[in-house]
């Protein structure tokens, strides 16, 4: 190495993934997926899950902190203080790409080598600062926290939903004595309205068909799950690859 790299220049080597860091100059998956049927059970998917449902906290203040950043540069572009605000922002932005790719290898089990460090042209604060306006992956990874942010929430909300809901179906047979011991309901009630002409319709899962049929029902849902999950998650391994890696 270079005795005339800088010491940040060194310390984004070893923390970005690049120059001496061991870890191979390609993405690498570093655990195979499991079977469909086994998926549920594994801990590959709960990490998934781990990933979609923390992402969103993290999301927010990516996406927060980014925009603040941006917004406040290009508000004062036309005094000394921009420049140096946006030129933060790239800074900030390797930051939090350090840390996707992080999430990224030890939950999504892919390992994205970390971009090439920051060149400086010139020596001194001002030169400090146009290398990080001129850091296209620091730019890179400001539109990753802009463009994934809405993923994000999305992520969050359906792995919730579907993660407890195929559960809560399948584990009914457990439960559905709750209902008719505590409630006047005989079994889990799917809907109950009068028609126009004043009779009652009522439905509750109470047979060992009915409560059979909804406990298979939840067992294919949380099947269906863990390939939405994944899917989802497909989507931030190729976003990460794309604005966070090499």
């Amino acid at each position: 190495m270079s005795s005339s790299r800088s010491m940040e220049d060194r310390e984004w080597d070893v923390l970005g993934g690049h120059g001496d860091d061991p870890r191979p100059a390609r993405v690498r998956r570093t655990e195979r997926r499991p079977a469909v049927w086994r998926a549920p059970f594994s801990a590959y998917y709960y990490r998934e899950v781990g990933y979609a449902l923390s992402g969103l906290p993290v999301a927010i203040v990516g996406f927060v902190v980014s925009i603040t950043l941006f917004c406040l540069g290009l508000g004062t572009f036309v005094t000394v203080i921009g420049l140096p605000v946006l030129g933060a922002l790239t800074s900030v932005a390797r930051g939090f790409g350090r840390l996707e790719r992080a999430r990224v290898r030890g939950m999504l089990a892919l390992d994205v080598p970390g971009p090439a460090p920051v060149r400086r042209v010139r020596q001194g604060s001002w030169g400090a600062v146009t290398a990080r306006l001129a850091d296209g992956a620091g730019w890179k990874a400001v539109l990753y926290q802009v463009v994934m942010f809405p993923w994000a929430v999305l992520s969050f909300a359906v792995t919730l939903v579907f993660l407890l809901l195929g559960w809560a179906l399948a584990l009914y047979p457990v439960y559905h004595w709750v209902f008719p011991t505590y409630t006047s309901w005989k079994g889990y009630r799917l809907f109950d309205f009068h028609d126009s002409h004043g009779i009652r319709h009522v439905y509750d899962v109470q047979s060992p068909w009915q409560i059979a049929g909804l406990s298979l029902l939840g067992v294919l849902l949380i099947l269906l799950t863990t390939q939405l999950v994944r899917g989802l998650t497909n989507v931030n391994r190729v976003a990460a690859q794309g604005l966070l890696g090499r």
